[in-house]
């Protein structure tokens, strides 16, 4: 497929792709690093690893222009960087300080950065699936050409909000991209064990919207899919519920061992990592060098050494700034404070 650069997913040149690469690894090294300095004591709290996942945020991101919308899960880390985030101040908010992206008041569950369109994480299943239809209906409303996106696993499609907005959507024909993370499990259970459909995609028929499955562990493919999605919804023609299936490498959350996942499942799927495979590929057919896939695995060491110590130099906030930022109920309504 060609998009609005004129360039096919296979086509692309390897500066492009090696761009994708380190997108991918700067995730995957950004959550291990992550899960280090949890287990050092420095970042308090839970952590749900994006790690396996990589190729469904870089690629479906890597189709999307400068003034989409974004919302995310409670897996969100790997959403905001492939956007484009900063290294440093995600660590700063996950270490809960002043500098970090909501000065420590979001947290690895609630991070947000509207200049990016990333209209945040969201701690529940399935919550941010409306804020992308009501996202979606206000760039049809004011005629901007762009789409909002959503990003949502399994266990979030049987909820009612996904029926009720990928119908309103459909009805509405908003320009949204529905992006079902399809990692097998709904924390610890899997998919046959919460739901009939095998292929979440076929549910898309209830709202005669276009229901894609895209390997997720492919981030080509996912790019692909995603811009005949994007290339749909600002043509007009409404939403496209992508089900992109890729696994997770780790537990539901950081700790957790996940021991109610079959070992050889598991073997089978670390076997089709997304970023050994892809630069396999790029030194193989693409003409990439070996020596610039270790070069970009070094740049990404410095660049998270140093966001690392911008969040360990970042201030504490005072306690006195708990109550700065948000709104309070008056009798004349909701009053920012």
């Amino acid at each position: 497929m060609k998009g609005d650069d004129g360039v096919s997913d296979t086509d692309l040149a390897p500066e492009r792709l090696l761009r994708l690469y380190r997108d991918m690894l700067l995730i995957r090294r950004f959550e291990e690093r992550a899960a280090e300095l949890r287990m050092a004591g420095l970042i308090p709290g839970f952590l749900h690893p994006y790690i396996g996942q990589e190729a469904v945020a870089v690629g479906v991101c890597a189709a999307l222009g400068p003034g989409a919308a974004l919302t995310s899960t409670h897996r969100g880390h790997g959403h905001m960087l492939a956007r484009g985030a900063s290294p440093a101040r995600m660590y700063a908010e996950l270490y809960g300080r002043r500098d970090g992206y909501n000065r420590a008041k979001g947290g690895s569950l609630h991070m947000i950065d509207t200049e990016l369109g990333f209209l945040g994480a969201n701690g529940i299943v399935g919550g941010g699936i409306p804020l992308a239809t009501g996202a979606g209906l206000q760039l049809k409303r004011t005629g901007v050409e762009d789409v909002a996106v959503s990003f949502f696993g399994d266990g979030a499609t049987n909820e009612g909000a996904f029926h009720e907005s990928l119908n309103l959507a459909s009805l509405w024909k908003l320009p949204v991209l529905y992006v079902c993370e399809n990692n097998l499990y709904g924390e610890f259970t899997r998919q046959d064990r919460h739901q009939v459909v095998k292929d979440v995609a076929t549910r898309a028929a209830a709202y005669e919207i276009p229901g894609v499955i895209a390997d997720g562990n492919d981030v080509l493919d996912v790019r692909r899919v995603a811009r005949d999605a994007v290339a749909r919804a600002v043509a007009g023609d409404g939403p496209t519920l992508i089900e992109a299936k890729t696994y997770r490498h780790r537990g539901h959350y950081e700790g957790d061992m996940g021991r109610y996942r079959p070992p050889d499942e598991v073997a089978e799927w670390l076997a089709r990592d997304p970023i050994i495979t892809f630069g396999a590929r790029l030194v193989g057919e693409h003409g990439v060098s070996q020596k610039a896939l270790d070069g970009t695995a070094t740049e990404i060491e410095r660049t998270l050494d140093e966001a690392a110590a911008f969040a360990e130099a970042s201030p504490h906030p005072d306690p006195e700034e708990a109550l700065e930022d948000v709104y309070t109920e008056t009798h004349e309504g909701m009053a920012l404070r």
